[in-house]
């Protein structure tokens, strides 16, 4: 249950307005929590939920025309993510895994989108090496949110029951005895 939580937080987080500075969604945290804790097949409920929400933000609150080729590459990478992170998460959760999934995740995200505006704008950015670096160093700001708020969210789900369990379990119990 908690998994479709944070999805429905990842949803808000995305169509809630908030300053641009900020910049923080749930995404990526939640789609390593569902991939560590729900069923592969299961792949198809956060990616069409993130489509629909891609879908409204395009036409109904920016109101631009919606392209389904413009998104292609975002909803494969969703489902990339949730495939790593049952290959990664889903046996065994520790706090190195975890910590290599909050990396793993965002850094893709920027090195694939980045490379692909660079690849889809050249008249915003140059077909050349300077291009491709300006592509990303304007996708920095994004990044750093984007990390920070993965963290956060990835955190906080794989954390709590962790601290949960060990604030239950006496103190005075030895190991093993």
């Amino acid at each position: 249950m908690s998994a479709y939580f944070l999805l429905l937080l990842a949803i808000i987080s995305r169509v809630v307005p908030h300053p641009d500075w900020l910049n923080f969604t749930a995404v990526g945290g939640s789609l390593l929590f569902f991939g560590a804790r729900r069923p592969l097949r299961q792949i198809w409920l956060p990616v069409a939920a993130l489509a629909i929400t891609d879908y409204y933000l395009t036409a109904f609150f920016y109101r631009y025309p919606f392209h389904v080729s413009d998104y292609l590459l975002t909803w494969a990478w969703h489902a990339a993510v949730i495939v790593f992170a049952h290959f990664l998460l889903a046996k065994k959760i520790t706090a190195a895994r975890v910590a290599a999934g909050v990396v793993i995740t965002p850094t893709s995200f920027f090195l694939i989108t980045n490379f692909a505006a660079w690849i889809a704008n050249p008249t915003l950015y140059p077909r050349s090496l300077a291009g491709l670096g300006m592509s990303y160093v304007a996708g920095l700001p994004f990044y750093r949110n984007d990390l920070i708020s993965t963290a956060a969210v990835a955190g906080l789900a794989f954390g709590i029951p962790v601290l949960a369990r060990q604030l239950s379990t006496p103190h005075n119990r030895i190991a093993g005895a």
